[in-house]
């Protein structure tokens, strides 16, 4: 669980970052879930943007990403999502 603390730094790490992953009308599938996993491994903060014909609210979709890749959310403006997941190389430092 991120503190108040780590969700701010990561926050303004994010600022600069731009959207690796769209979801579209197809909804969640196994292929966006399997890039979602692959991007947080690599770079352990990602942005992903929801398009408006996305019929799923993206407040349900943060919650299925967090519970199907074992990430944190870390920021939801709009349509768009931050998520986090710490990986065993530790590319990112938390405070």
């Amino acid at each position: 669980m991120l503190s108040g603390k780590q969700k701010r730094f990561l926050r303004s790490m994010a600022v600069n970052e731009r959207a690796i992953c769209q979801i579209g009308k197809e909804g969640i599938d196994e292929n966006l879930i399997k890039a979602v996993k692959e991007n947080l491994k690599a770079r352990e903060l990602i942005k992903i943007s929801v398009l408006k014909s996305c019929e799923l609210e993206s407040n349900e979709i943060a919650v299925e990403l967090c519970a199907r890749t074992g990430a944190e959310l870390v920021q939801k403006i709009g349509r768009t999502l931050v998520l986090y997941k710490q990986s065993k190389e530790r590319l990112i430092i938390l405070p």
